[in-house]
């Protein structure tokens, strides 16, 4: 008689057998949810909404003022030319008009950042009284219209000799774009540890010290983008600087845009050449200022 022996597990005790691995090919995928195809296709058309505008500034800028008047603004143009980009260079000194939203917007970023430093760093950090009432005022600075400025501003820069300067935009753009600046900082520097700075000052570190060693290295992503800001927001000015900067050789490039509508009539194909032309800097701006924007904010999203 035989018997049988049933097989001894060899694995020592304590030991579980291996579980099957599944491989992921062989699973079947997933099918992608109905929402994310909604989501994606939404994205899609916010994108070709927001592209529209300067697919038509593109394609109208490369047209002829037949071409247009024949074919109107959505036609593709029946040749491309640069007939509408020479005419608005003979039209306008755009190389001065470039050259002056250069310096003008460069200098208020520079400046109105420096300004906004200093004086954030006294209110949110040296707690000056009444900050709450000096924030209150910086930002009703913030919110005045305009036109409700221009007269003072105007008699202002007769008064000083800065009319029909580049330096009476510089002066009066680096104080508005300023107010905005130290309200949003003092609001920032506001949340700053107590202890970062008391240990400063433990180590002999003076106000200047503190402000250049310890505040400005922690607030230095949030100036970055503070600074891009102020550049491209005075670039885009129109009204004060059309009223302050009346001589020709020392306009902006809105300004200029402008003179080549009359009173009666308008050249549409040069108007969407020369705004190509000036959106081109910016648009420069943007691409080598592009990571310094999104590290700012992120680094102020996580702080």
């Amino acid at each position: 008689m035989t018997t049988t022996t049933a097989p001894t597990d060899s694995r020592p005790r304590g030991t579980e057998a291996p579980q099957r691995t599944v491989h992921a090919g062989s699973r079947r995928r997933r099918p992608r949810r109905p929402l994310r195809w909604l989501i994606l296709a939404a994205a899609v058309l916010i994108a070709l909404v927001m592209l529209a505008p300067l697919v038509l500034l593109v394609l109208n800028a490369f047209k002829t003022g037949t071409d247009y008047s024949a074919h109107g603004p959505l036609a593709l143009p029946t040749s491309w030319s640069l007939q509408s980009f020479q005419d608005y260079l003979d039209r306008v000194d755009f190389l001065r008009a470039l050259w002056n939203s250069v310096v003008i917007s460069t200098l208020v970023a520079l400046l109105g950042t420096l300004v906004s430093l200093l004086t954030a760093y006294a209110i949110g950090v040296g707690r000056v009284r009444g900050s709450t009432a000096l924030l209150a005022v910086f930002l009703l600075a913030t919110m005045l219209p305009q036109e409700a400025l221009i007269y003072p501003l105007f008699y202002g820069a007769q008064a000083t000799g800065t009319f029909n300067t580049v330096w009476s935009v510089i002066i009066v753009f680096t104080v508005l774009q300023a107010a905005f600046g130290t309200y949003l900082l003092s609001s920032v520097m506001s949340t700053l540890p107590p202890s970062l700075l008391e240990a400063a000052a433990l180590d002999g570190a003076g106000r200047w010290r503190i402000l250049w060693s310890v505040v400005y290295p922690v607030m230095r992503p949030t100036l970055s983008v503070l600074m891009v800001f102020f550049f491209v927001w005075t670039w885009n000015e129109f009204y004060i600087p059309l009223i302050l900067l009346s001589d020709q050789s020392v306009q902006t490039v809105p300004i200029a845009l402008a003179t080549l509508q009359g009173q009666n009539s308008i050249d549409i194909t040069s108007l969407n050449a020369g705004s190509l032309l000036s959106l081109l800097p910016t648009l420069v701006f943007f691409i080598i200022f592009q990571r310094t924007l999104s590290r700012g904010v992120t680094v102020g999203s996580v702080k």
